[in-house]
């Protein structure tokens, strides 16, 4: 039961380290990120740091496979990460050795704790930072009753499982792998291979396969998670993580011998008479070789995962009969850091905005590959039209939107204003973006009525006006893809980035207000008998109908840029 309470403590301090990550606020983890991962040292530097304060190798693989999705780093940045993960791993099992040579960490655990604490009542801008302090100083509680519980394994016989040589090693591999599987902690399962080796349980080369077992489970589960939920780059470091453990899990294997007599000798010129020490040290070397290996082909490495992993091609979004589109980015693993969650919510804006410029299309009776060609005459109307905008509404825009809103309401910004304001703004552009969907629909109703019939006046007034909603749908799109943040860039090149895309931003909601066919056209018309009254009165509520939905677009635009803002 102590070791079960130690377990539980250490655990848990653990899930309050991830609470206070996940509470940190105002894009701090983003620049943290951004810049601990500008070069492959930095990287490798970060993911050993990182995994040594979080305690936690399977935590910071699934942070960063989520920043790298929403494009906050680069592969290569990532993939250096994860190198370090592997390494700062090793604190754990140097922590829990020392702790079973009875090294108490609880003298520096109760001052943690009590600042910990006092840090949430004092100042709430940092109580992400009183969360993590009360998690460090719970890992150390836990590790000293872990150490008081050892006698707990006295009735666990695991070295009388009858195998020897190199099926005993391929045995407790297995053993080392399925426990971490199941706790979902390489932590864990070296907690309870060094309670059981202290125990004399187990013997020291038993420990060394469950410690290498415990190094592929934990990759296991990450590329598991990691695969099922990111985009195309955080797939490839997802399966770059599992090739990575597996392939040094290999390498281990083969040079078992070598390895062991190394950590004996090691041990001996050192005076680590002790097991755990020695169990440690084993964790650590083929870490190292690990690393060692991967570390100068690191490109390559890169290259050939975009090779088995290519990006996917843009497709058609809205074909006949498609089934209800599908979010892109809103996983469960990007709610880890709020920073992630957010820039999920952004690019699943954009995809809802892409799928809306179709749908408009769809309502002016415009082919969805032209808003990606070079602008050129704008084909004729194929018959038969059909009336299929409320149809793709309810299928592709309304459950996008709906799932939009369930994940943001899952997003815990704690009450910090810039963080709110990006999301504010993110709801305000999907708004709009259903908005313009909602006014395109109304439009589809006259444009399939008058369309269809092209020996009348009528229809080359429609086409005029399916000609300016189109070309406003073009310049949005050019305007909508320079609003993309750039992290890498300096002040004076931001600076001069901002000014361009301000300039084609007001440059395009300055053609909207010239744009607007005057109703004074109509009426003459009217009054000249050229189109009848009840087409007027058609024409002129459609043109109003394309004012709104242009004004979205400029609104859309101006909201984008707001959250895209560099922090």
């Amino acid at each position: 039961m102590v070791l079960c309470y130690g377990l539980a403590l250490f655990l848990f301090g653990m899930q309050c380290i991830e609470e206070g990550l996940h509470n940190t606020a105002g894009g701090t983890l983003e620049r943290v990120m951004a810049k601990s991962t500008e070069t492959p040292a930095k990287g490798f530097l970060f993911g050993i740091f990182s995994t040594f304060v979080l305690q936690s190798t399977t935590l910071v693989s699934l942070l960063t496979i989520a920043f790298l999705s929403t494009g906050m780093i680069t592969l290569s940045g990532g993939l250096a990460v994860i190198l370090g993960t592997n390494l700062g791993a090793t604190s754990g099992a140097w922590l829990l050795a020392l702790a079973g040579q009875s090294v108490s960490l609880s003298p520096a655990a109760i001052p943690m704790l009590v600042v910990g604490v006092l840090i949430g009542f004092l100042d709430k801008r940092l109580k992400f930072f009183g969360q993590a302090l009360i998690g460090i100083a719970l890992i150390f509680l836990g590790i000293d009753s872990i150490k008081d519980g050892f006698g707990a394994f006295a009735n666990i016989e695991l070295n009388s499982i009858e195998a020897s040589g190199i099926s005993q090693v391929l045995v407790f591999t297995l053993i080392g792998f399925l426990l971490t599987c199941v706790l979902q902690s390489s932590h864990a399962t070296l907690i309870l291979i060094l309670a059981a080796l202290a125990a004399g349980q187990v013997t020291l080369t038993q420990g060394f396969a469950i410690a290498l077992g415990s190094n592929l489970g934990s990759s296991f589960t990450t590329a598991l998670v990691g695969m099922l939920s990111s985009d195309r780059n955080g797939q490839r470091l997802a399966l770059a993580h599992l090739i990575y453990n597996w392939m040094t899990a290999l390498l281990a294997l083969i040079l078992w011998m070598p390895l062991t007599f190394t950590v004996a000798w090691i041990s001996n010129l050192a005076g680590m008479s002790s097991p755990l020490l020695q169990l440690a040290l084993f964790h650590t070397l083929f870490n190292v070789l690990g690393v060692s290996v991967f570390w100068g082909i690191q490109q390559q490495f890169i290259e050939k995962l975009k090779f088995f992993l290519p990006d996917k091609r843009p497709k058609k979004q809205l074909p006949d009969d498609s089934e209800a589109v599908l979010p892109r980015h809103l996983h469960s693993n990007m709610l880890k850091a709020t920073d992630t969650a957010i820039h999920a919510v952004i690019q699943e804006v954009q995809q809802l905005t892409t799928l809306a410029l179709e749908v408009v299309c769809h309502a002016i009776y415009v082919p969805n590959a032209e808003l990606y060609r070079p602008k050129g005459r704008l084909p004729d109307p194929i018959p038969p039209l059909k009336m299929d905008v409320q149809t793709i509404y309810e299928w592709q825009i309304k459950p996008l939107y709906s799932e939009i809103l369930n994940f943001t309401s899952k997003i815990d910004v704690n009450h910090n204003g810039k963080l709110q304001k990006k999301l504010t703004e993110a709801h305000i552009a999907a708004f709009h973006v259903v908005e313009i969907v909602k006014q395109s629909k109304h439009l589809q109703k006259n444009m399939h009525q008058f369309l269809s019939h092209p020996e009348t006046e009528i229809y080359r007034d429609y086409m005029a006006l399916r000609q300016s909603l189109f070309e406003m749908l073009l310049g949005f799109n050019t305007v909508r893809f320079m609003s993309k943040p750039s992290s890498e860039l300096g002040p004076e090149a931001y600076a001069k980035f901002t000014e361009e895309k301000q300039l084609a931003l007001t440059t395009f909601i300055e053609n909207i207000e010239e744009a607007h066919l005057p109703h004074a056209q109509v009426l003459d018309k009217l009054r000249d008998n050229e189109i009848d009254k009840m087409q007027a009165s058609s024409l002129i509520n459609d043109m109003n109908y394309v004012r709104r939905i242009k004004t979205g677009l400029s609104e859309i635009l101006i909201n984008l840029e707001n959250t895209q803002s560099k922090p």
